[in-house]
């Protein structure tokens, strides 16, 4: 069974502002938008999305095919991704150019301001797929280049493989039209509930009519869980985190243990708890690929939150 991760992998500056946002925004004044935060932390991390996800499900046993555009200064977080036992050969590399940043600003709310230099990203990873099985494979598409998340559902459709539409920070890159092509057939639909209000506004589709178009709409809701929706909907809570250091990269981690429970052949209400409780130890820890666990603390903490 193989499961391909596609999506960015990044170099990540974190910043943590100790106020909120809407303390220093005049919403009479959002035409003229001029801004400055003082920044009290700030951090280089390994992220992007593919990276993210990757890294908890190597944490969970799994090793999954990465497909991402890398650039010239990809060598540090290679060496981190062997040290994984994580297969490289889906990624590739362009020499001219840097690999992705982002410069993500959270406040005391925990609201975010990204900003995203895509750099070798630019470019399609161009994947061919050597060994696909649609038997047992899963994808996930999660932000990345847009060309390859145009082609890639429907590479997968016309192979009868399970995939999850991830299009987060990507989603005002694509018309309505763009977005509903990806959509169609899609095992899932996956978003935060701020990005799934920006896709039913893009497609102009209601929930139930995206329901239509794929099996599942999963939306994660924060501190107060996540959400099935597959005809009546399932309301799952989290696994409470010893702390909460900075929220960055826990939807990815959600999304990896989501991936891991249907993989294993689950419900896809006991896959979300296993998200939810990746997702905890992700919060815990300043940066996206931070965290780590043993099977027998995750075991115990899945027991501690859904099963008592």
């Amino acid at each position: 069974m193989s499961i391909y991760v596609f999506g960015s992998i990044a170099y990540d500056r974190i910043m943590n502002f100790e106020g909120k946002f809407a303390d220093h925004i005049l919403p009479d004044k959002i035409h003229m938008l001029n801004v400055c935060f003082f920044i009290e932390r700030l951090e280089e991390k390994l992220g992007g999305t593919a990276g993210n996800i990757a890294h908890s499900l190597a944490l969970l046993g799994e090793k999954p095919t990465v497909l991402s555009t890398v650039g010239k200064d990809f060598d540090r977080y290679k060496k981190v991704m062997e040290e994984q036992n994580l297969p490289l050969e889906g990624i590739r590399v362009v020499d001219d150019l840097f690999t992705a940043s982002a410069h993500i600003t959270t406040d005391q709310s925990d609201n975010q301001i990204t900003g995203f230099h895509p750099g070798a990203m630019i470019h399609p990873c161009n994947y061919e797929f050597p060994n696909i099985s649609k038997e047992n494979d899963i994808a996930i598409i999660s932000p990345g280049n847009k060309d390859d998340m145009m082609n890639l559902p429907k590479y997968f459709r016309e192979n009868g493989i399970r995939y999850i539409f991830d299009p987060g920070q990507q989603i005002t890159i694509f018309s309505g039209e763009e977005m509903l092509e990806c959509i169609e057939g899609a095992y899932m639909l996956v978003s935060n509930d701020y990005e799934l209000e920006l896709i039913k506004n893009a497609t102009g589709l209601s929930k139930e009519q995206l329901l239509e178009k794929c099996s599942y709409v999963i939306t994660t809701l924060a501190e107060n869980g996540s959400r099935i929706d597959n005809g009546s909907p399932v309301e799952v809570g989290i696994a409470k985190p010893t702390k909460v250091v900075d929220p960055t990269g826990c939807g990815d981690a959600f999304r990896a243990g989501l991936i891991k429970g249907i993989l294993d052949g689950k419900s896809v209400e006991e896959s979300a708890k296993l998200g939810a409780v990746t997702a905890s130890y992700c919060v815990e820890h300043y940066g996206t690929r931070e965290h780590s666990f043993t099977q027998e603390e995750f075991d115990a903490r899945y027991a501690e939150a859904f099963c008592a």
